[in-house]
């Protein structure tokens, strides 16, 4: 388990209200589980300590209620997930929405087609975050740029995760020679400030390995461009090492996706153990994806050979597994495709 202190939460609660200077005014829409960080720190306690309203709903993908409720008790903000986003763009109606001032999205990658629809839809632009419960959970942000007397200050730009909060430290450092990298140079994201937690509790060594005097290493593939702006394109993780090269799923993800032409994730890349190379990808896909045509056309995209999983590992299932908080179930992605692989060897 992670261990935050009073003080994390604390100072991640004067971060948020540093940026969005929320006031009594303001009414949050609490939607994410309180197990999970994000919902904990940003709809329980932020609006317990600043002062603003609050209004709950137990259920994130019960779209048609929740609008209802941002309507009816005139909410201005919202804390979701991309794939609740998505819920809230098709079965919601405009006015249901039109109190809302501020939307955050994090938990996962935002796609810009699940932008770009929501803010056709309601004229109101989402934006995207990042973070982690062992991080309190929030460190960076985008949001509305700020425009007074002539002055114009940059804070939002699409496709990145935004500007860190005040008082959070990163770096990114380039994993072959573990120095900092330059501007837009991939590296490992590192993270330093009050809201680092505390340690894993009753894991001493697991704890060590993540935070280096007082950097925690998130495990993230990301770059920062010269305004600041921070662009996560990775996670190691997410990455399979096959015949020594570090093939990512998240890339080979986004090119299914394109080709399908979704914004729904009807696919999932993970991978299972391989005799020949170490591991090799699979994925896991919806009922309706025609796998044939798939890999036809992954064959004749621009994915390098190694990146195309073979089609006979690819596996149709009911559902992707996902957690409470609406992001992938990595391990249970992960399980669910070994069971698959072992059914066909």
């Amino acid at each position: 388990g992670v261990q935050l202190t009073h003080s994390n939460i604390r100072s991640n609660i004067e971060a948020i209200n540093q940026v969005f200077q929320v006031n009594k005014k303001d009414v949050v829409m609490g939607i994410l589980p309180f197990f999970h960080s994000f919902g904990y720190t940003g709809t329980l306690w932020l609006p317990l300590l600043s002062g603003m309203g609050a209004v709950y709903h137990n259920n994130p993908l019960d779209a048609k209620s929740i609008g209802k409720l941002i309507h009816k008790n005139k909410a201005t903000l919202l804390m979701t997930t991309p794939t609740f986003l998505n819920s809230y763009t098709r079965r919601c109606e405009k006015h249901q929405l039109a109190s809302l001032r501020f939307i955050v999205v994090g938990a996962e990658k935002l796609k810009k087609e699940i932008a770009d629809a929501f803010k056709e839809k309601f004229d109101i632009t989402p934006m995207e975050g990042y973070g982690c419960t062992e991080l309190s959970p929030i460190v960076a942000l985008n949001f509305p740029d700020y425009v007074s007397e002539g002055v114009h200050q940059k804070a939002y730009k699409p496709g990145t995760i935004g500007l860190p909060l005040p008082g959070i430290a990163i770096k990114v450092i380039n994993q072959n020679t573990m120095k900092e990298a330059s501007a837009d140079e991939d590296g490992l994201l590192y993270i330093k400030g009050p809201n680092v937690m505390k340690g894993y509790l009753n894991k001493e060594e697991l704890t060590k390995e993540v935070i280096e005097n007082g950097w925690y290493k998130t495990g993230d593939i990301a770059n920062v461009d010269e305004d600041g702006f921070i662009k996560i394109t990775g996670r190691l993780s997410r990455f399979s090492k096959i015949g020594g090269e570090m093939v990512p799923h998240i890339k080979i993800e986004q090119t299914i996706h394109s080709i399908l032409n979704s914004s729904d994730q009807v696919c999932v890349v993970t991978s299972i153990p391989d005799d020949k190379k170490g591991e090799k990808l699979a994925v896991l896909c919806l009922q309706d994806v025609d796998i044939a045509s798939l890999v036809d056309q992954l064959k004749e995209s621009d994915l390098p050979n190694l990146w195309v999983p073979d089609v006979r590992c690819f596996f149709k299932v009911e559902a992707i597994p996902l957690l409470g908080s609406g992001k992938l179930d990595l391990g249970k992605i992960k399980k669910r495709a070994l069971e698959e692989s072992k059914k066909v060897s």
